[in-house]
């Protein structure tokens, strides 16, 4: 045991308080038993899914196929950005 062990003599104050072994220690209040973290924002209702933020990367390969080669060229990555749109409730 460590000789500044506050543990090794239970008569022995820690900073500044008497502990006293007949007695349990004392139990911490609500407010320094809580968390240390700021509460966060309240849980807000889940905002519905703009069409310009949905499927992202078949939006990206559709974009660079129309200015690399043309729209009439991108039909598959086209129909496919489509088909991942529809697939998250857009009606297109």
């Amino acid at each position: 045991m460590r000789i500044d062990d506050p543990c090794a003599d239970p008569g022995r104050s820690v900073r500044g308080l008497r502990m006293d072994p007949a007695k349990p220690p004392p139990k911490m209040s609500s407010l320094a038993s809580a968390s240390c973290e700021p509460p966060g924002p309240e849980p807000q209702e889940k905002k519905p899914l703009k069409p310009c933020c949905a499927c992202p990367e078949t939006k990206k390969a559709r974009d660079a196929c129309i200015i690399e080669k043309g729209e009439e060229h991108c039909g598959p990555l086209i129909e496919a950005h489509k088909e991942c749109m529809r697939a998250l409730g857009f009606k297109v």
